[in-house]
């Protein structure tokens, strides 16, 4: 039986690949015209982002090397959802393992979807306060870098093409109305 999605029946659904963190699929589908065609999907974990602000208004985002886009990048901590957590959840782990900081004030500033054609993956974004440093742990398989600068100049390198991660991009613009600038 045919299942539907939007204007689109979906003829078949074959998983081309899968690991922990996402799964690929092809779908075969045929649209409410009658045009028959495919989709590619890539279901990824949700994940949270998060903009720690300290008290003189200065930022930290992490530099780390990013395999798929062969290049390092500049970017707001973000990490993954484990089973079970909640978006709010994750972002205080991820906040303690990547940045070593708890943060006693959270603001959500909503969620975005990465590239809606072809990824299913929301990214859930939050504004930290009142923060207290403690020791971090990143995964054996990270290596990041910890940067802190006025938020302004974040703001500007979002502007200047600077940082080009999506999710980083719009928190930080959503997160202007919280800064006096």
């Amino acid at each position: 039986m045919k299942r539907k999605n939007g204007p689109y029946s979906i003829i078949s659904s074959k998983d081309i690949y899968k690991n922990l963190w996402l799964k690929v699929r092809e779908d075969k589908v045929q649209h409410s015209n009658g045009k028959k065609g495919i989709f590619g999907v890539v279901e990824m974990k949700d994940g949270s982002s998060v903009l720690a602000v300290n008290n003189k208004n200065e930022v930290y985002l992490t530099k780390e090397f990013k395999y798929a886009v062969k290049k390092e990048s500049i970017e707001t901590m973000s990490g993954g959802l484990n089973n079970g957590e909640s978006p709010l959840q994750a972002a205080k782990r991820e906040l303690k393992e990547e940045l070593g900081l708890e943060a006693k004030k959270w603001i959500k500033l909503g969620c975005v979807d990465p590239f809606t054609n072809v990824i299913k993956s929301k990214n859930y974004m939050f504004l930290a306060f009142d923060l207290k440093k403690i020791k971090s742990c990143p995964d054996e398989l990270e290596s990041i870098k910890i940067i802190k600068m006025p938020f302004k100049k974040v703001l500007d390198m979002v502007k200047q093409g600077k940082i080009t991660h999506s999710a980083s991009c719009v928190l930080i613009l959503k997160a202007q109305e919280y800064f006096k600038i």
